[in-house]
């Protein structure tokens, strides 16, 4: 029988180099992360996503690798990294790792071999005599990167980058490329991981659609799938592939291709309903979910660690989210995205966080928190780019929020000392013995996730009659049933549950203090201004 785990997981994102400094260089390590386990494992989450922790030389927060072997030695060594996937497998913690080939640093053997026209790698990246007309065209980083090919004199050639000019894409339609690929894949299954985040996907198999061997794009995945399964059955690839809702089902493919891939357009929806205060973005884009493979899953978040991508929404759409959440040019990024953390954007509000919190849990899909997020972080807009919201974990509000004994200038990032954000006012120490503090109620709503198979396995209903602030979930999946209320308003709101609930018994499973009515025949229930609950239906008798 098929182990899929991931259908009620909760996986935690984490940056090993912003988490936890134990050498006083600056940087976190693998040691520090292997001491904080705890934090992870009371958290809730049964599932850790590291991001890049190879060597690097860190031109794009690790996204730039130059060796695929190895850990950067500022992080640690192998025998680190295996040291904390045992602590990790030991607290019931699986660890997924970022599988980054689509591109790799200029910087790697690989590249300089190709540059230099050796005969095993000449053919390993993707290079062109002449400039091709568009290739100011597609470009990822608008406003930062001017071009996708630029000209390396060694090799007297343009060589292509989807991303920046450090980062020289691979040439997938290559097999000699796809046969290292799984070599990567292979090595790292072996040191016990449950899987890949995968970077880019469509743009991996761009390449492909080349006529040559006769492989399709997505015929490639299924490869990969294969692959993966043939190594460790219960292993993932969960994909970053920003695709519209009638392109999923290629990548999920009939069950055999990715298992996971993050629903970025659910994502830009949540955030025009937050600044709206309106849910009905939320229920309209949910009602059209299409049909995906039983095996197949949505990975649901709030933050991450790249900007709010708004590009899906239309133009009056994305400015309204502007104009709520990043309404300073300095908040926005790239035309199209806000690079703030979520607590910055909803004012510090708890009430509104939580809410927000508690609605991405209860979404279809396998909900992925941002490493912070769960005790109300905020970002460092001083910051470059994407940087903004990577600042270093706050644990105390001591010097550097006890990430780093090193000065404040020698950690990774510049920690956030000032401000209502600051580690003086933000920090896990306090929150964790507070069984009122944000971390306390994520705590309780992952608590509720998971023992809701209903919301991992099951389908939404949207429930229609219900007023526009509120989006009502409701899930059922062999006999059980759950309903989930968020209200999005300022204002307390009534809603009629009674063509839903009948003459089942409600149970609230996070006692948010609601009001229940069923007086009357009807089952009234009120939320409070930023409400929610979740509520398990059961037969009278």
């Amino acid at each position: 029988m098929l182990n899929l785990w991931y259908k009620n997981a909760v996986i935690y994102c984490v940056d090993v180099d912003a988490f936890l400094d134990t050498d006083g260089d600056g940087v976190g390590d693998f040691q520090g992360l292997a001491d904080r386990l705890d934090h992870i494992e009371a958290l809730g989450a049964d599932c850790i996503w590291l991001l890049p922790f190879y060597p690097t030389p860190d031109r794009d927060n690790g996204y730039d690798i130059t060796d695929y072997y190895g850990v950067d030695p500022r992080l640690g060594t192998l025998g680190n990294f295996v040291e904390f996937s045992n602590a990790a497998r030991d607290r019931g913690l699986r660890v997924i790792v970022d599988l980054v080939v689509n591109h790799t640093s200029i910087d790697h053997p690989w590249f300089q071999a190709s540059r230099e026209g050796h005969p095993k790698y000449r053919d390993w990246y993707v290079w062109s005599k002449e400039k091709p007309e568009d290739a100011d065209k597609g470009v990822i980083f608008p406003g930062v990167q001017e071009s996708t090919w630029t000209f390396d004199r060694k090799r007297g050639e343009y060589y292509f980058h989807r991303f920046y000019k450090h980062q020289a894409d691979l040439n997938i339609a290559n097999p000699a490329v796809r046969e290292e690929i799984q070599r990567i894949m292979g090595y790292w299954l072996q040191l016990g991981v449950s899987g890949f985040r995968i970077d880019a996907v469509p743009f991996i198999i761009e390449d492909l659609k080349k006529p040559g061997d006769g492989l399709t794009p997505y015929d490639y995945l299924t490869e990969m799938r294969q692959f993966l399964s043939w190594r460790r059955a219960e292993a993932i690839m969960l994909a970053e592939a920003n695709v519209p809702m009638d392109q999923a089902n290629d990548y999920f493919g009939d069950g055999d291709r990715l298992n996971l891939i993050f629903n970025f357009p659910l994502n830009q929806k949540l955030f025009l309903a937050l600044a709206r205060g309106d849910g009905r973005a939320v229920g309209d884009f949910l009602k059209g979910l299409p049909d995906i493979p039983l095996v197949g899953q949505w990975a649901t978040f709030l933050r991450n660690h790249d900007e709010i991508d708004l590009g899906r929404l239309a133009d009056d759409e994305r400015q309204e989210v502007f104009a709520a959440f990043g309404p300073e040019k300095s908040m926005q990024l790239y035309d199209r995205g806000i690079r703030r953390r979520l607590a910055a954007m909803l004012g510090g509000d708890e009430r509104r966080i939580a809410m927000a919190m508690s609605l991405m849990l209860s979404l279809p899909g396998t909900p992925v928190i941002w490493y912070g997020d769960e005790i109300g972080m905020g970002d460092n807009l001083d910051l470059p780019e994407r940087q903004a919201v990577r600042t270093p974990m706050q644990w105390t509000p001591g010097k550097n929020g006890g990430f780093s004994s090193a000065r404040p200038q020698d950690c990774v990032r510049l920690p956030i000392a000032d401000g209502p954000f600051s580690y003086a006012h933000v920090h896990a120490m306090g929150q964790h013995v507070d069984p009122a503090s944000l971390f306390a109620t994520t705590q309780r709503l992952i608590r509720a996730r998971r023992s809701c198979p209903e919301i991992g396995w099951g389908q939404p209903q949207v429930v229609s009659g219900t007023p526009a602030s509120v989006v009502a979930l409701l899930y059922e999946w062999r006999g059980g049933r759950v309903l989930t209320l968020h209200n999005l308003a300022d204002s307390p709101v009534e809603i009629d549950c009674s063509h839903v609930v009948g003459d089942d018994a409600v149970r609230p499973m996070l006692q948010a203090g609601i009001d229940i009515d069923r007086a009357s025949n009807h089952s009234r229930i009120r939320l409070a201004a930023y409400g929610y609950e979740w509520l398990r239906l059961e037969p009278a008798d």
